[in-house]
């Protein structure tokens, strides 16, 4: 027995670049298995490896040789949690083969806290092309392990059959073994607590058009969440559930973030990591906040006057944008649409422009439809809009996780790039990578956002919750377009004033000014579509309105200072030479928050944006710790 096979009847064990994560790999009858551990302690058990094509199953493998290379991850990215991402990281391939011969690699990618995998099939013999059948990629937990996790909706449900469009409530701290809400797993990013032992995140990045998107299964007690492909009747039945692409080839990357403490969940990179652009751009891009009329005037703002009003509230908060939605097409065409965007620029404000995705798998009549999913209607509306100034799309209502659909998002971006247009999209899947894949992407929705506000009491009873929670889970991964921070006390136009009869109409906010200030920060969108209304201008707080003039939608560095899923937060985030420190509770128990603590930590002299005996104020830096009760919350501006 030679030295190699000696080493690899052992089979390998690869270390992050500090040795505190291990990924370690063992043959158990046939089947490649592998575990993680942090600081000695396994944080996702023995899992399994593995996938099925029509032409070769692969989940019968043993390793047979192993190529490791250190090096460094350094990139620059202007949309994402952090812009200069320098970091050190091993690279390895395992190289495998199956019982009869044939060969497939297993890429790993290890940073300190993070470990990222996915299959790379050669080309052998004729054969030029793929199905992939299923994946036999797993994830284990240690006993005792608890998970926060929405769930993957039925398919064809919800508004005019648009879903699933990753719009689903979470459960937070729940036992594995519970049946997710329809059956069909849950939606990624997952996050799961292993007890006192530390945390993992498990989601997916790197997917485009030769893939589809997928999440993973209900909990199995033998082999623990599992991949999970798209169902059948996404899209209408349209479009097959396995991925296809051509040899060789590879999935998108499955990664795991692990940690002690939840830091290294919420300041993770690892989505844009291990991806690279699809295509490169001569344009560039200028980020910022927007207004949006329709998140609280609704569908009766499409008009003249109001959509002047939320240009002129654009101009006078110094914004760089005016979303203009849903059935613009039908209340000014496009000379009409030509008008406003002369008047809009000659306010110094430019604009983003509504369409529904359309197509032949939802039943939406919120138009302009049957544009964007047709190459050939498409392209020439793209040119018209680069031809009178427009600067984006929101794209919204799309079919599933198909790689149709990804094909759709893909050429969408393609375009809109050769008219430099950036895109958003609504009613979507979660971005997987996107931000670094392709240069116009400036966000998706993909959460249960600020419009079910507006919708329901419900979801204003539980706005703080939501903002405690998606900076651990939706934003870890990638940009969020929520579109948040309310500053009306009631979610109508009127503001609370009665209406006919002495009604008062319209869902009330639970949380006070500063928990809203505190939003615009804790999300991160490099677009921010603003809830702001333009009586705001005179109703809201001065200090409110200076914050809201102000704070910036990219940053250079985040970092979680405390906090828990779904009860409280407190998390900072850079531009330059300014710290921007947000935080809001959730529970019931007050949180106390040491101004001089986080001064001492991050450098600098902060002001206090909170809540006073007379509403919102803003201050020098206590010496006393801060009180925020539930649904407050405070934001300091640290200068350095």
């Amino acid at each position: 027995m030679n030295l190699l096979t000696v080493l690899l009847s052992l089979l390998p064990v690869l270390s992050g670049p500090d040795a505190r994560l291990q990924v370690a790999f063992e043959d158990t009858a046939g089947q490649l298995r592998y575990t993680v551990a942090y600081d000695g302690k396994t944080l996702v058990a023995p899992s399994l490896l593995g996938l099925q094509t029509n032409e070769v199953d692969y989940t019968r493998l043993e390793c047979v040789s192993v190529d490791t290379q250190e090096g460094r991850d350094t990139y620059v990215l202007d949309r994402i949690k952090a812009s200069h991402i320098d970091h050190a990281a091993l690279c390895a391939v395992l190289h495998c083969q199956n019982p009869d011969g044939r060969k497939l690699d297993i890429e790993w990618h290890l940073t300190a806290n993070d470990a990222a995998f996915r299959y790379v099939i050669p080309r052998e013999g004729e054969t030029g092309s793929v199905r992939v059948l299923a994946e036999a990629s797993a994830f284990r937990f240690p006993e005792g392990t608890t998970g926060f996790l929405t769930p993957q909706s039925d398919a064809m449900i919800g508004w005019k059959r648009s879903k699933p469009s990753y719009e689903e409530h979470y459960t937070l701290d729940a036992p594995l073994d519970r049946r997710s809400q329809y059956g069909h797993g849950y939606t990624f990013p997952c996050l799961f607590r292993v007890g006192g032992d530390g945390w993992v995140l498990v989601s997916e990045t790197g997917v485009d058009s030769r893939y589809c998107a997928s999440h993973l299964s209900d909990y199995d007690a033998a082999e623990g969440y599992t991949i999970a492909f798209p169902m059948p009747e996404e899209n209408n039945g349209n479009g097959t559930v396995e991925p296809a692409f051509s040899l060789p080839g590879a999935t998108p990357w499955r990664t795991i973030t692990v940690g002690a403490d939840l830091a290294p969940i919420v300041e993770t990179t690892i989505a844009f990591d291990v991806v690279t652009p699809r295509y490169e751009t001569t344009r560039s891009y200028r980020y910022g906040k927007s207004s949006w009329s329709w998140i609280v005037w609704q569908d009766a703002s499409m008009n003249q006057a109001d959509q002047v009003a939320y240009i002129d509230l654009a101009a006078a908060m110094g914004w760089p944008y005016i979303l203009i939605d849903a059935g613009w097409d039908q209340e000014f065409g496009h000379a009409g649409m030509e008008e406003l965007v002369r008047y809009a620029r000659s306010k110094g404000v430019d604009v983003f422009l509504w369409y529904s995705s359309s197509g032949w798998w939802n039943d939406i009549v919120q138009s302009p439809v049957n544009v964007m999913c047709d190459p050939l209607a498409r392209k020439p509306e793209m040119r018209w809009m680069e031809s009178i100034g427009v600067k984006g799309v929101k794209v919204d209502f799309f079919g599933g996780d198909k790689q149709e659909t990804m094909r759709l998002y893909e050429a969408i971006l393609s375009d809109a790039d050769d008219h430099g247009l950036m895109c958003i999209f609504h009613g979507a899947t979660l971005p997987r990578g996107w931000e670094r894949m392709y240069p116009n992407y400036v966000g998706s929705e993909a959460v249960l956002a600020s419009e079910n506000m507006v919708f329901g009491q419900n979801h204003c009873d539980l706005e703080a919750m939501h903002a405690a929670l998606h900076p651990f889970l939706r934003n870890t991964v990638g940009c969020m377009e929520f579109g948040g921070v309310f500053l009306n006390k009631r979610l109508n136009r009127a503001n609370g004033a009665p209406g006919p009869g002495g009604r008062v109409f319209g869902t009330q906010r639970r949380t006070t000014d500063a928990a809203e200030l505190a939003v615009a920060v804790l999300y991160q969108n490099p677009i921010q579509n603003f809830a702001l209304t333009p009586n705001n201008l005179t109703d809201a707080p001065a200090v409110a309105i200076d914050f809201m003039k102000q704070v910036p939608t990219t940053w250079d560095e985040t970092r979680l200072i405390d906090g828990y899923p779904g009860r409280y937060i407190v998390l900072a985030r850079r531009q330059g030479a300014t710290w921007y420190v947000a935080a809001i509770n959730a529970g019931d128990e007050p949180v106390k928050l040491d101004v001089k603590a986080v001064e001492a930590r991050l450098g600098g002299t902060a002001r206090v944006l909170s809540t006073g005996k007379d509403g919102l104020q803003a201050a020098p830096a206590p010496k006393k710790p801060l009180s925020i009760a539930q649904n407050d919350g405070a934001v300091l501006v640290i200068n350095l």
